[in-house]
């Protein structure tokens, strides 16, 4: 699938690219606008791998867009238009013609000044914060309270930014390198909003039987605004637990990618570049869940 995508992006009159990611490739419309195209590709230890994940690019796209319009409310963001579920963009979009194939996993934004920050939200012991915890008895550099679980929740969120890596791994760094960054203004603005969108998903995630134990966010300005830019809420940028086999004490059962990394890990690779590929059936169960994280929060399955 994004092999082909790539594939039909050369044959069209569409710009140069501007920007490819781990994951997207974005270009430049003009008049403040971006298309951005989430490909098939999948990123695991902030490295590519060389095996994409089937449909994922059009997953991507379709959660991001419930999510932008179900928190515009908390935080505004970038999202002007997306395709339909058969690939058209509105007439209204002004875009010409671009091929469905593009159309169906592709999202026309408003063009961003970056911050280069991952604004990284934990509602849970997991993922890389368990592993300091486990190595050093901390979570994001402070000392916890010994005896704690992994899969266990805290208290409150956390906000734990990291630098934002184009290549290679990002980085944990404390709220006043955020602050010597951005200035402690905007630094407590990302923080804030960064928990209060969080929270609003988490608690709708909860209501379709879905923990969401953590996930990354990106922001930029645009006329002076912070808004939420890239993706929100998907597989790629989130932990996604099922809440009937919730315990902590354990790897919980998952709708996203931590189900490749724990195969990466069992496969021995050392999270350094290149990857391997991912074998036939790790691929068809990735997609799997990806598709049924999408049909259970969004309340609609992947057609089109």
């Amino acid at each position: 699938m994004a092999n082909e995508s790539f594939s039909v992006l050369m044959e069209t009159n569409l710009p140069n690219i501007l920007y490819r990611g781990k994951v997207r490739d974005t270009y430049d419309l003009g008049s403040g606008r971006l298309l951005m195209v989430a490909t098939d590709r999948l990123s695991a230890f902030d490295v590519v791998l060389p095996t994409g994940i089937p449909n994922k690019g059009k997953i991507l796209s379709r959660m991001s867009k419930f999510w932008f319009e179900k928190t515009a409310h908390v935080v505004p963001n970038h999202l002007i238009a997306m395709a339909d579920e058969q690939g058209a963009l509105p007439k209204d979009s002004h875009l010409g013609e671009i091929p469905d194939i593009i159309a169906s996993q592709a999202m026309v934004v408003h063009r961003a000044e970056r911050v280069d920050i991952e604004c990284i939200v934990r509602g849970y012991l997991a993922g890389s914060s368990w592993a300091e915890y486990k190595r050093e008895g901390t979570i994001f550099g402070q000392t916890a309270s010994s005896g704690l679980r992994e899969g266990q929740i805290f208290s409150e969120p956390l906000f734990t930014p990291t630098t934002k890596a184009d290549e290679g791994h990002d980085e944990n760094i404390s709220i006043r390198e955020v602050e010597d960054l951005v200035g402690v203004s905007v630094a407590r603005e990302l923080e804030e909003k960064s928990i209060e969108v969080y929270s609003f998903a988490r608690d709708f995630a909860a209501q379709r039987g879905i923990i969401l134990a953590d996930t990354k966010l990106e922001f930029g300005f645009v006329n002076g605004e912070l808004i939420l830019i890239d993706e929100i809420f998907t597989p790629d940028s989130s932990r996604f637990w099922d809440a009937r086999g919730y315990a902590p004490g354990k790897s919980q059962p998952n709708f996203d990618k931590q189900f490749v990394r724990d195969w990466l890990d069992e496969y021995g690779w050392d999270h350094e570049p290149p990857a391997p590929a991912l074998p036939d059936d790790i691929v068809i169960k990735t997609a799997e869940r990806y598709e049924e994280a999408l049909t259970r929060l969004t309340g609609q399955p992947l057609v089109g």
